[in-house]
C-alpha cells in the first residue's frame, strides 16, 4: 500500500470576518447594536432592549438617555418582519413614559405605528401597536396626531380581533379619543357602536368596563343614542343591571342609561318595557353608594325635559329620591338633592315633596359638608319658588336658622341658593317677620360685598323682600348695608343692577331713608343709569322716582312736576329749574349763602311758634333762621283773626298767648316800625303805597344763623295762619269745584289780588322779592312773606295749601312766558276727581 497524503484545508477568504459571539452586560452596548446592518443582530438587540424596558420606568428613562428611541423608529419600517415586530414591541412598552411620548410626537412616527395595524400584520404587532397608540392617546396632542393620521378606522376594525389584548388596547385608545367632539362625530360615521356593544359580551371585565365607559361618552350625542337604541343596546344594559355577578359594571351601565333617558322616545320605550321601573327599583334598593349616586344623576339629566318629568312622576320617582336623601354617602345626598331640584319643576312633584322630602332636605342644610348644604339649598330654592305652601313647610321644619348660617358660607352657590329660599319665604308677611327677627340684614352684609354676580343679585333681591318696614331698613343702615347695596348699581351685570335698583326702591319707602340714600349718592347713580339706553331698566326708573318722591324739592327742581300724590311737607323749597346731573344744595347751605342776584328760593314751612313780643330791651337783638320769628304786623293779624294761638308742626294747636314758647326759641319785634310810620307823613299817594310795602318788608326781622343752637328751617308764621284759615273756611266746603275756586281766590288775594294786564308794569313784584331778600339777608324766602307774587308764587302756595286740606293738586313748571298774564286766581284746568293747577296766570 502506498502512503496516505494529508489533504490541506483551504483558508477562508481574506475579506470575510470571522464569526464572533459577544455577551454584553451593558444596555449602552446593545443600543449601539441597533445601528447594525445585520438583521440577526438587530432582532436580538431589540429583544434584549424589550426585556430591559419591561423591568421598570427607570430602565425606560435610561434607554431614552442612551438615545435608543431614534434608531428604533427607523426599525419600524425595516424589511425583516422579526426586526419590525421586536421594534414595535419596544415602543408599546416605552410609550407609557411621558418623555418618550413627547419625543415620539416630535419624530412624527405616528403614521409608521398606525401602519402596523394593517390586517396583514401579525397579531403580536397589532397588540403592541394598539398598546403604543393607547399610551399616546392619553395626551391631547397625541389624540390629534392619531386622528389626523387616520388611526380611528383601523382601531375600530381591531375591536373584532380574536385576541383579547388587541381588543382591550383598541377600545382603551378609542375611549381616550372620543373625549374629543370631532372624534365622536367621526366614530358615529364609522358605525362603531355595534362592535362596541359586542364587547359587552366579553368574558373579560376590563374590556366590558372600557366599552361601557366609551358608550357613556359617545351617548352624550343624540345620534349615538338613537343608534344604540336601534341596536338593542338598552337590552344589553338592562341585562347587566339584572346580573348580580356584574355588579362592578352597574355604575357605568347606569351612566349610559342616564344619557339615554334624556330622549323622550327612549323614556317611553323603557316605561313600556318595564325597564324604567326596574332601574328605579334597582337604585332604591342598592347598597352601593356609586350606583345610587349615578341613578340620581340619571334622573336629574332626564328630568330637565317636561315630558320626562311626567313619566317619572307616574313611576313615583319621588319616593326613590326621598329614600336616597337618607343615604350615608354625601355624594348620593348631593345627587338626590339635585334630582329633586330638577323634578320639582313639575307642580305635582312639588306638592308631593311638601309632606315628604322637605324635612329631610332641611336636615341636610345642617351638614358639615359644604357641597351637601349647597345642593340641599338648591333643592329648597326650587321647591319654595312660587309655592307658599312649601315655604311654610320649610319654615315649620326650622329651615330659617341654617339658611341664615349658610349666608356666611365660602361657597357662592350655597349662599345664592340660601338667599333665594329666604326671598321666597319673605314674600309671606308672617315668615318675613320671623326672618327679620334673625338679624337677616346683618347676615346679608357679606353676600352684598361678594364679587360673584349671582350672589350679589340674590342678596339684593333678599334685601328687597325683607326691607319692607322701617325697623328692617334701619337695621340695614346701621350695619352698613346701604353702601354696598348702592355700589351694586355700578355693576356691569344687568340682573345685579336690576335687583339692586329694586332693593333701593324698597328702602326708599320712608323719607329719612330716602334722604340717606340720596346722601350716599344713590340718586346720582340711578340718574346716570337711566340716561343710558343699554343700562337702564324699569326698576332703576322706579327707584329713581321713589327717591325723588321722598325728596320733592329735588324732584320739582329736576322734573318741574309734582303729582297729586306728592304731598308738600314742611321744609319743601323751590330752588328753580336745575339741569340733570346738577347737585341741589341742602336747605341749610342755601340759607347760609351770601345774598346773590339769582332767583329767590321759595320755602314752605308750617312749623313755627308765634309768641308774645319780648321786652323792649331785646328788640335790637338779631334773630337767626331756625328760631321763632314774629312781627308786629303778623301779631296784629293774629290777634284779629284768631286770638290766643300758637302754631307747631302740622296744622297748629291753640294755646294761650301768654304761655312761654315750648321750644325755648326767642321772639322779637320788628325794628324801626314806628320810625317808618312817622317818615310817611306828608308823602303822596304813590309814596305812601311804597312806604307801606317797605313796612311789610321791615316788619320781617333779620334772619341769621345762630351757631350756638341747633339749626332749624326758617319759620313762616304767615303761612301757618293761611293753613289755619284754609282749614277753618275751605275744608268744610263739600263741593270740590267750589273748594278749588275759593282756595284759588284766597291765594290770589294773599299774593296781591287781581291785577289788570295794563297795570302789570306797576305791580313791581320783583322789587318786593328783592326787598325781602335784603331784609332777610338770605336768598331763601318763606312763601307766607310774599305779598306780591306772580304765577309761580301763586301756584306753589295753592299746591301747599291744597295738600293741607286734601285737595288733589298737581304742580307743573311750564316755560315762563312773561308777556302772558291773566286774572290772578284763575284755574286753568279742572278734572273730575282732582284739580290740576298747572299755572296761575
Amino acid at each position: 500500500m502506498g502512503k496516505k497524503i494529508k489533504k490541506e484545508v483551504e483558508p477562508p477568504p481574506k475579506d470575510v470576518f470571522d464569526p464572533l459571539t459577544i455577551e454584553s452586560k451593558k444596555a449602552a452596548t446593545v443600543v449601539l447594536m441597533l445601528k447594525s446592518p445585520e438583521e440577526d443582530i438587530l432582532a436580538k438587540a431589540c429583544e434584549a432592549i424589550y426585556k430591559f424596558a419591561l423591568k421598570g420606568e427607570e430602565n425606560k428613562a435610561t434607554l431614552l438617555e442612551l438615545g435608543a428611541v431614534e434608531p428604533l423608529t427607523k426599525l419600524l419600517t425595516h424589511e425583516d418582519k422579526i426586526v419590525r415586530r421586536n421594534a414595535m414591541m419596544i415602543f408599546g412598552i416605552l410609550a407609557s413614559n411621558s418623555d418618550v411620548k413627547k419625543l415620539l410626537r416630535e419624530l412624527e412616527v405616528m403614521s409608521s405605528v398606525i401602519a402596523q395595524l394593517s390586517p396583514e400584520e401579525e397579531v403580536v404587532i397589532h397588540e403592541f401597536a394598539s398598546l403604543c397608540l393607547a399610551n399616546m392617546s392619553v395626551e391631547y396632542t397625541g389624540k390629534v396626531q392619531i386622528f389626523e393620521h387616520g388611526g380611528l378606522e383601523p382601531l375600530i376594525r381591531l375591536l373584532s380581533s380574536p385576541d383579547p389584548d388587541v381588543k382591550k388596547n383598541s377600545i382603551e385608545c378609542i375611549y381616550n379619543l372620543v373625549q374629543d367632539f370631532q372624534c365622536r362625530t367621526t366614530l358615529q360615521e364609522l358605525n362603531a357602536i355595534p362592535p362596541i356593544l359586542e364587547l359587552l359580551k366579553s368574558e373579560y371585565p376590563i374590556i366590558q368596563l372600557l366599552a361601557l365607559k366609551t358608550l357613556g361618552v359617545i351617548t352624550c350625542d343624540k345620534e349615538a343614542r338613537t343608534t344604540l337604541k336601534d341596536n338593542q343596546g338598552l337590552d344589553h344594559l338592562t341585562k347587566i343591571l339584572e346580573t348580580k355577578e356584574l355588579n362592578d359594571l352597574h355604575v357605568e351601565a347606569l351612566a349610559v342609561i342616564a344619557n339615554c333617558l334624556e330622549d323622550m322616545d327612549t323614556m317611553v320605550l323603557m316605561q313600556q318595557s318595564g325597564s324604567l321601573k326596574k332601574v328605579l327599583s334597582f337604585a332604591e334598593n342598592s347598597t352601593i353608594p356609586d350606583i345610587q349616586k349615578n341613578a340620581a344623576k340619571a334622573i336629574t339629566k332626564a328630568a330637565y325635559d317636561p315630558e320626562n318629568r311626567k313619566v317619572f312622576h307616574e313611576q313615583e320617582v319621588e319616593k326613590c329620591l326621598v329614600t336616597l336623601l337618607g343615604s350615608d354617602s354625601d355624594g348620593t345626598k348631593i345627587a338626590a338633592s339635585q334630582a329633586i331640584s330638577a323634578m320639582c319643576e313639575n307642580l305635582s312633584c312639588k306638592e308631593f315633596f311638601n309632606t315628604q322630602g322637605i324635612p329631610q332636605i332641611v336636615q341636610l342644610l345642617k351638614s358639615d359638608n359644604e357641597e351637601v348644604r349647597e345642593a340641599a339649598a338648591l333643592a329648597l330654592a326650587n321647591l319654595t319658588t312660587s309655592s307658599p305652601a312649601n315655604a311654610n313647610a320649610a319654615a315649620e321644619a326650622d329651615a330659617i336658622d341654617p339658611l341664615i348660617n349658610i349666608l356666611s358660607s365660602k361657597r357662592d352657590g350655597a349662599v345664592a341658593n340660601a338667599a333665594t329660599v329666604l326671598t321666597n319665604m319673605a314674600i309671606q308677611e308672617p315668615l318675613r317677620a320671623i326672618i327679620q327677627n334673625h338679624e337677616i340684614m346683618r347676615a346679608l352684609l357679606g353676600p352684598l360685598h361678594s364679587t360673584n354676580t349671582v350672589v350679589q343679585s340674590t342678596a339684593a333681591l333678599t334685601v328687597a323682600a325683607t326691607a319692607c318696614d322701617v325697623e328692617s331698613r334701619n337695621e340695614l343702615k346701621n350695619c352698613g348695608g346701604l353702601e354696598p347695596l348702592i355700589e351694586l348699581l355700578h355693576s356691569k351685570n344687568d340682573e345685579v343692577r336690576r335687583h339692586a335698583s329694586w332693593a333701593i326702591m324698597v328702602c326708599a319707602g320712608d323719607e329719612l331713608m330716602a334722604v340717606e340714600l340720596c346722601r350716599l349718592g344713590a340718586l346720582d347713580i340711578l340718574e346716570e343709569i337711566n340716561r343710558s339706553l343699554s343700562r337702564k331698566n324699569k326698576f332703576s326708573e322706579a327707584a329713581y322716582n321713589k327717591l325723588l318722591n321722598n325728596n320733592l324739592s329735588l324732584k320739582y327742581s329736576q322734573t318741574g312736576y309734582l303729582s297729586s300724590s306728592n304731598i308738600i311737607s314742611d321744609g319743601f323749597y323751590d330752588y328753580g329749574r336745575i339741569n340733570p346731573g346738577t347737585k341741589l344744595l341742602p336747605l341749610k347751605e342755601l340759607c347760609l349763602q351770601e345774598l346773590n342776584d339769582q332767583r329767590a328760593i321759595l320755602l314752605v314751612n308750617n312749623k313755627s311758634d308765634i309768641s308774645p313780643p319780648p321786652s323792649m330791651e331785646d328788640k335790637s337783638s338779631d334773630v337767626g333762621y331756625g328760631r321763632s320769628i314774629s312781627s308786629s304786623s303778623s301779631l296784629r293779624r293774629a290777634s284779629k283773626e284768631k286770638a290766643n294761638f300758637r302754631f307747631s308742626a302740622g296744622f297748629g294747636s291753640p294755646t294761650e298767648e301768654k304761655s312761654e314758647p315750648a321750644s325755648g326759641r326767642n321772639t322779637v319785634l320788628s325794628r324801626g316800625a314806628t320810625k317808618e310810620k312817622g317818615a310817611r307823613k306828608g308823602k303822596g299817594k304813590k309814596e305812601e303805597e311804597k312806604v307801606k310795602e317797605e313796612e311789610e318788608v321791615l316788619a320781617v326781622p333779620k334772619l341769621t344763623e345762630s351757631p350756638e343752637k341747633e339749626w332749624y328751617p326758617p319759620p313762616d308764621p304767615e303761612f301757618c295762619l293761611y293753613v289755619l284759615e284754609v282749614i277753618k273756611t275751605i275744608l268744610p266746603i263739600v263741593n270740590i269745584k267750589e273748594q278749588i275756586e275759593v282756595l284759588a281766590k284766597f291765594v290770589a288775594d294773599k299774593m296781591g289780588g287781581k291785577i289788570a294786564k295794563e297795570k302789570l308794569a306797576d305791580f313791581s313784584w320783583e322789587l318786593h322779592i328783592s326787598e325781602l331778600k335784603f331784609q332777610l339777608k338770605s336768598n331763601v324766602i318763606p312763601i307766607g312773606y310774599i305779598k306780591k307774587g306772580i304765577f309761580y308764587h301763586r301756584a306753589l302756595l295753592f299746591k301747599a295749601l291744597a295738600d293741607k286740606i286734601g285737595v288733589g293738586c298737581s304742580l307743573v313748571r311750564d316755560e315762563y312766558i312773561v308777556d302772558l298774564m291773566f286774572h290772578p286766581g284763575t284755574l286753568l284746568k279742572l278734572r273730575s276727581k282732582e284739580a290740576d293747577l298747572y299755572r296761575f296766570l
